[in-house]
């Protein structure tokens, strides 16, 4: 009798893999720990999201990420290899825009060109004008800082990551100085774009909603010093209705993992 065989399927590979880091500010009066030997590991394509209070460390975590700030402890790999300083394949996108005044929509996506090597000049501005169509700002590309409004710019300064073709993402709260008509339909574009170029995404939020809205997985994070407390997966399809019944409940789920959180840090501090 012949025995059937079966063929191990293997994981997919890891875009980013975080390995026992942790952190430590350390001033002439004091030392604080800002996080605890986080452990994680996200897939290539994957959306990821890590949500928590203010003080957890989602930002630093961030840094250590993008190879802007050292962990004392640990490691983090970019495609097997360790992060030991920025990348050109790993960019970042912060809360502000940051855009140059000087320059016009255009122009400043161009900027995120100029390092690229092998573009000539006619193919990098093919490349970022696909981009501002992209972004929905094709009719603003000759429009100037000060004439675009807020969520124009964050779409700017999206079209500007995007250009130079990152495999990995990493995006601090681009999203929380806007009011919530246009983080709604950032969410939308967020998730097109997305769905479009599989980029892997990992996006620090202190809004559930938001982490629920656009992450394969949420992290929560606790405080002093940030650890990872769970792991939430989102099944539901894309694109997502912020709105949604099915969205609710899960984001309802997580606010009563945070909270049930924050009190035992807390009473652990007392």
């Amino acid at each position: 009798m012949n025995t059937p065989s079966f063929e191990l399927q293997a994981a997919p590979p890891a875009k980013l893999v975080v390995e026992g880091v942790s952190k430590w500010f350390r001033t002439p009066r004091a030392e604080v720990q800002a996080l605890d030997n986080i452990n994680l590991r996200v897939a290539e394509g994957e959306f990821v999201c890590l949500v928590g209070p203010s003080g957890c460390g989602k930002t630093t975590l961030l840094d250590i990420m993008a190879g802007l700030t050292k962990a004392d402890n640990g490691r983090v790999l970019s495609d097997g290899e360790a992060v030991d300083g920025p990348g050109r394949h790993r960019l970042v996108m912060f809360q502000e825009p940051a855009l140059f005044p000087w320059l016009d929509a255009f122009g400043n996506v161009m900027f995120g060109l100029k390092r690229k090597p092998g573009l000539s000049d006619s193919k990098r501005r093919e490349i970022a004008d696909h981009h501002l169509r992209l972004v929905g700002l094709e009719t603003f590309r000759n429009a100037d800082v000060h004439e675009l409004s807020g969520g124009m710019k964050q779409r700017v300064a999206l079209a500007r990551a995007l250009a130079p073709d990152p495999s990995v993402l990493l995006m601090d709260e681009p999203f929380a100085a806007l009011d919530a008509i246009t983080r709604e339909q950032l969410y939308g574009d967020l998730q097109d774009i997305w769905h479009k170029r599989r980029k892997t995404i990992v996006f620090v939020t202190h809004d559930v909603r938001e982490a629920a809205c656009l992450g394969d997985r949420v992290f929560l994070l606790s405080p002093s010093p940030g650890r990872i407390r769970e792991e939430f997966t989102i099944p539901l399809a894309r694109p997502r209705d912020i709105n949604s019944p099915e969205l609710a409940a899960i984001v309802q789920r997580i606010t009563l993992a945070l909270r049930s959180h924050l009190v035992e840090s807390r009473e652990a501090a007392e």
